[in-house]
């Protein structure tokens, strides 16, 4: 459960990201508010998986995610261009993020 807790706050990472940008420094009301609750919420469920998996690992799991989906999302619309090594590089990400959930951990903390 804490890793799928920390997947769902990495989108939201993705997603307060995206609407920071278009509300264009809070100038926009819509995407303000999905900025404000999507940060909330992105950091309540990285808050609540950092008890359950180390921080660290935590950390580098949600920024990776939610910036591989940032600029994944960036692209489909548009907004970021497209090419074979930028597609090459956030592949590496999300290894390099699915490596991180399989290695053994030597230390998790539950509560």
């Amino acid at each position: 459960m804490p890793w799928i807790i920390l997947l769902l706050s990495a989108v939201l990472e993705a997603v307060w990201a995206t609407a920071l940008g278009l509300s264009e420094g809070f100038a926009h009301p819509l995407p303000t508010v999905v900025f404000a609750v999507a940060l909330v919420l992105s950091m309540i469920g990285l808050g609540w998986a950092a008890k359950h998996i180390p921080m660290g690992t935590a950390y580098a799991v949600w920024t990776g995610v939610g910036a591989a989906l940032t600029v994944g999302y960036a692209m489909l619309t548009g907004h970021e261009s497209v090419s074979v090594p930028k597609l090459i590089f956030i592949l590496g990400i999300i290894a390099a993020v699915g490596g991180l959930k399989l290695l053994p951990s030597s230390k998790t903390r539950e509560g």
